[in-house]
């Protein structure tokens, strides 16, 4: 037996957490795709916004303002000059405290130290300098200059080392050789490196021996000279940020602590190395600080440090750039600003997107995102459930019904099952097919089963029901774009693509676009179709290929839906090209109202929903509907697809 060993959850994703359901995320896309985005637009919507109903699960735009507010933050958390203030008053008060010392003394010696503390330089790095050799006659003094010197080295050694302040809090001669000693390593070990001849081997000595200086537990050279680079190239933004004053004043600091530290060589050489290897970072960026507390050297550079992160983060998840990618996000750098659940949550992100296509809803062909024919039937879907559900609750009960005879009447016999029928499956027949056939089994602990084989299934028969040719023809003009009605159009076509196909198969369903032309439309491209920034509403074009329709399929039982918000204002000329006028001349109008008599003759009702209520439109529908017997709709676009599918339904069922 597989033995399992649970424990405490320290870190990863949420293992209780439920997956992403991207068949939801593709109806989240639905709204923008139906609406004239694009695929790849619409996916990158929802990646912003993140999938509504993911428990604990944030999007684009919900990190996006979560690093912003860190910034504020971070900016506001101080001043980059606290060093300095705090170098200052500690030479201050040990200059004071040795003129207390001397005050008394009448001695010509206490005069010439007195003038001696009197031409001190004024900077703090020159006074400082100058005060190395001299001789201290206070105790307490000395002391406080001996303070100045170890805050001096931490604050130093921090700025470039994360974590060396607290080591060397009590500095002793060794602790300072450690130091020294892991520079020179360092810096050998990439020259070594530089060379091609650096090994794993040589990294993991070198963190065994010096591990404790860096809290950022790298695991190979790269992670360690990324951190160390970043750290370093925030030293120099925070020396950028300052007035040139306090820039020299400090640099003259970090100079003269190296230089007592014995640290300078070895610092110069790590500097340039970290320069040559990191380029693409922000090394002279300034930056400006907003707060009133003043921050260490070791706290101003992380800060800086973090600044800078976060400003590359925020580009990152703006994804406004050319050739934006998800992938183009450092999980790092959102694991140090955000957290890990940030990283689960990107990760979920990403999934989406890696789901879409290995499921079979995207398709990426020449570098673009597209939807194939299982999306669009998807959206189509949704489409109907949405119409269903705006429905009359009275009027559900037939919209909502899995029917097993979907594709006719149940008839009472059966027959063997063939690969691709829809029928629903006889139980009983096949059962008993399974029994004659030696399938029969049982057993003491698991009771009887049956053992099917393919052959053994069998369907239920069904009588086909009377067929309709159904034709919807869309308005695919720019005034449709306009008024805001284009999506609802769109949604509306893919309903009854979908009602058709599910409830009635046996139907024979086109969808005809027109503008100053008119063309029949794949159900493939409904989704991704755009209006047409052309003149003229071709409403006779359009019923010419319904005719042609309907003539082909003549025992059908002949349905017409029209979808438009203006009179025709274009027909097709003889010799195939269109004419367009507006205000509409009175040859469209005769040839249009033609092809209405014609749609008359052929039985084939023809029903109008009106999406604006110009006067020239309802006096051509009113038109329309006195020739033809049709029904006129006046629907809000937001019940388009309500009102055309349940006319549909009405036709059918009266039918």
């Amino acid at each position: 037996m597989t033995a399992y060993r649970y424990g405490e959850f320290h870190d990863g994703p949420d293992p209780l957490a439920p997956p992403y359901d991207v068949r939801a995320a593709l109806d989240e896309m639905g709204d923008a795709i139906l609406s004239g985005s694009t695929p790849v637009h619409a996916l990158r919507d929802l990646l912003k916004r993140g999938l509504p109903g993911a428990r604990d699960r944030r999007g684009l735009d919900d990190m996006l303002r979560e690093v912003r507010r860190r910034r504020r933050e971070l900016r506001e958390s101080g001043r980059l000059d606290g060093t300095l203030e705090r170098a200052r008053a500690l030479l201050d008060k040990a200059i004071g405290q040795e003129r207390a010392e001397l005050f008394p003394d009448p001695s010509d010696d206490a005069r010439l130290r007195e003038a001696e503390l009197d031409t001190l330089p004024d900077d703090t790095a020159g006074a400082i300098q100058a005060l190395t050799p001299y001789e201290w006659r206070s105790a307490a003094a000395r002391q406080t200059f001996e303070e100045l010197r170890d805050l001096l080295r931490r604050e130093v050694l921090d700025s470039q080392f994360k974590g060396l302040r607290d080591a060397l809090a009590n500095p002793d001669p060794e602790a300072m050789e450690r130091v020294r000693q892991m520079m020179s390593d360092l810096n050998d070990m990439l020259d070594k490196d530089a060379r091609g001849e650096h090994q794993q081997a040589d990294f993991d000595d070198f963190i065994a021996k010096y591990g404790d200086m860096f809290p950022e537990k790298p695991r190979n050279l790269d992670e360690l000279v990324d951190a160390l680079a970043r750290r370093a190239a925030a030293t120099q933004r925070m020396l950028a940020s300052m007035t040139p004053r306090q820039r020299e004043e400090l640099g003259n600091l970090i100079d003269e602590t190296l230089d007592q530290s014995g640290l300078s060589d070895q610092m110069r050489r790590l500097g340039e190395a970290l320069a040559a290897r990191r380029p693409d970072l922000a090394w002279d960026a300034g930056e400006r600080m907003t707060g009133e507390e003043p921050l260490g050297m070791g706290d101003a550079v992380t800060a800086l440090e973090e600044l800078a992160d976060l400003a590359q983060l925020e580009t990152a998840l703006r994804q406004d750039y050319p050739g934006a990618r998800l992938d183009d996000i450092d999980e790092a750098a959102v694991r140090r600003a955000l957290g890990r659940s940030a990283v689960d949550d990107l990760e979920g992100l990403k999934r989406i997107e890696r789901e879409l296509e290995e499921q079979g809803y995207l398709l990426r062909r020449r570098g673009k995102l597209e939807l194939t024919p299982k999306a669009v039937r998807r959206l189509g879907e949704t489409a109907l459930r949405r119409v269903f559900s705006s429905l009359d609750a009275g009027r559900r009960g037939d919209h909502d019904q899995h029917d097993a005879g979907s594709a006719g009447e149940l008839t009472g016999s059966s027959r063997p099952w063939r690969f691709g029928d829809e029928q629903p499956i006889d139980v009983v027949r096949t059962l008993v097919n399974g029994v004659r056939g030696g399938g029969l089994r049982t057993g003491s602990g698991a009771g009887t089963s049956v053992r099917l084989s393919v052959d053994d299934f069998e369907v239920a028969e069904t009588e086909r029901r009377s067929a309709a040719a159904i034709c919807l023809l869309v308005d695919l003009s720019y005034s449709m774009a306009l008024r805001g009605t284009w999506a609802a159009a769109k949604q509306t076509a893919l309903a009854l693509q979908a009602l058709v196909a599910a409830k009635f198969p046996q139907d024979a369903v086109q969808i005809i676009g027109f503008s100053n032309y008119a063309r029949v439309l794949q159900p493939d491209e409904l989704a991704g179709l755009d209006w047409d920034m052309v003149q003229g509403t071709n409403l006779h074009h359009a019923l010419l290929i319904a005719g042609r329709h309907l003539d082909r399929h003549p025992d059908f039982e002949p349905v017409v839906l029209v979808v438009t918000d203006g009179e025709p204002t274009a027909h097709l000329m003889r010799n195939g090209r269109s004419a367009f006028e507006w205000p509409p001349s009175s040859e469209t109008l005769e040839l249009t109202l033609a092809e209405v008599d014609k749609m008359t003759r052929r039985r084939a009702t023809l029903n109008v929903f009106m999406l604006a209520g110009d006067d020239r439109l309802k006096e051509f529908v009113d038109e329309v509907a006195r020739r033809n017997g049709g029904r006129v709709f006046s629907p809000d676009a937001d019940r388009l697809g309500e009102y055309v599918v349940s006319d549909f339904l009405r036709v059918r069922r009266a039918r």
